[in-house]
């Protein structure tokens, strides 16, 4: 089958399914997502709105591992400020080590919400965390994915000080 075109200045359509599978391809932790909405939704239907964001956490748990998932709730992680521990940071739950998943019962997500998020993901290590807010009848979601800092993009202060210091 050949490729037409329908517009002078568009491209064929394989193409561009070819370009949407590719993005496809690129959703970091996609099925896991989508399994781990899929399990609050359960949880909503069953609960129903206007309970404590602890008891769908709970129950999250609970639908999570029935469903064969690994579910590792109130991991704690140790913060560190320099070199000394300043205290722990712990997620509602880790799921599969891969996803952080943070409850929330609020009628909106905040940028403070998305902001928590990403501090989280960079004090564990993961890429990928799900907000999951049970406000009403219909659950809302937000996936925060962190972005990766590599050596180069942040620079070594302390090098330029010693080369400083040494030249001088």
């Amino acid at each position: 089958m050949t490729p037409t075109l329908q517009e002078p200045n568009k491209k064929p359509r394989i193409t561009r399914i070819r370009r949407i599978r590719r993005m496809k391809r690129r959703i970091l932790h996609e099925e896991l997502s989508g399994q781990i909405i899929g399990a609050a939704m359960a949880v909503l239907n069953e609960l129903k709105p206007g309970l404590d964001e602890k008891l769908y956490e709970r129950a999250m748990v609970i639908e999570l591992r029935e469903r064969g998932h690994l579910v590792d709730p109130q991991h704690s992680f140790p913060v560190f400020y320099r070199t000394e521990l300043i205290g722990n940071f712990i997620p509602d739950l880790i799921v599969d080590n891969s996803v952080i998943v943070d409850a929330k019962v609020v009628s909106a997500f905040s940028d403070t919400h998305v902001a928590q998020m990403i501090g989280y993901l960079s004090i564990s290590g993961l890429q990928l965390g799900l907000l999951l807010n049970f406000p009403g009848a219909r659950l809302d979601w937000k996936r925060v994915v962190r972005q990766h800092e590599t050596k180069l993009d942040v620079p070594d202060l302390h090098a330029s000080a010693v080369l400083s210091a040494k030249s001088a």
